[in-house]
C-alpha cells in the first residue's frame, strides 16, 4: 500500500497522513503512541518522497538512499548510533552506504535526520522504501494512489 509519510518542521519524528480536514491534513505520529493530529496550512509540511540527498552527479531520491541503507544494514536498525556519533564517524559511515555523496552540501545533521527517519520507518514495518516513497507527478496527495 502506498503511504503518504510526511516530516513536519520543528516536531519531531515522521507522520502519515491519514486525511484531510477543510483547512489541515489528519496525520498520525509513527511513534509508539500512534496519536492523530491536524498539521495546519502554516506547518512546513514535507512529503518524504519529495525530498532528495545531494550527489556528486544528480540528486537522488530519499527513497533510494533509504534503500541502500537498508540494504547495507539488511533491513535491520542503524548500526550507528546516530544520536552520539563523532563527525568522523557519521561521514565515514555515509560513505559506505552512498560513496558519491556531495561531501560539500550533506551536512552530519541531514545524516543524523537521515537515520532518525531510517530507524523510525523500519520500527513501524515499512522497508519497501523505493515504492512506498517514490515521488509523485503533480502536487496532489490523490496522484498517490496504487495503479491497479
Amino acid at each position: 500500500m502506498l503511504q503518504t509519510i510526511l516530516s513536519i518542521a520543528g516536531k519531531p519524528g515522521l507522520y502519515k497522513l491519514v486525511s484531510r480536514a477543510k483547512n489541515s491534513l489528519i496525520v498520525e505520529a509513527l511513534d509508539e503512541t500512534h496519536k492523530r493530529q491536524p498539521a495546519f496550512a502554516t506547518d512546513r509540511v514535507t512529503s518524504l518522497a519529495d525530498i532528495a540527498m545531494f550527489t556528486e552527479s544528480e540528486d537522488m531520491p530519499l527513497g533510494q538512499v533509504l534503500a541502500k541503507v537498508r540494504d547495507h544494514e539488511g533491513s535491520k536498525k542503524a548500526s550507528v548510533n546516530w544520536r552520539k556519533a563523532s563527525a568522523k564517524e557519521l561521514t565515514e559511515y555515509f560513505a559506505t552506504v552512498l560513496p558519491d555523496y556531495d561531501r560539500d552540501r550533506v551536512h552530519n545533521s541531514d545524516i543524523k535526520k537521515l537515520l532518525q527517519w531510517y530507524d523510525i520507518l523500519i520500527d513501524n514495518g515499512i522497508t519497501e522504501f523505493e515504492k512506498d516513497l517514490a515521488p509523485t507527478d503533480g502536487d496532489n496527495v490523490d496522484d498517490r494512489q496504487e495503479e491497479e
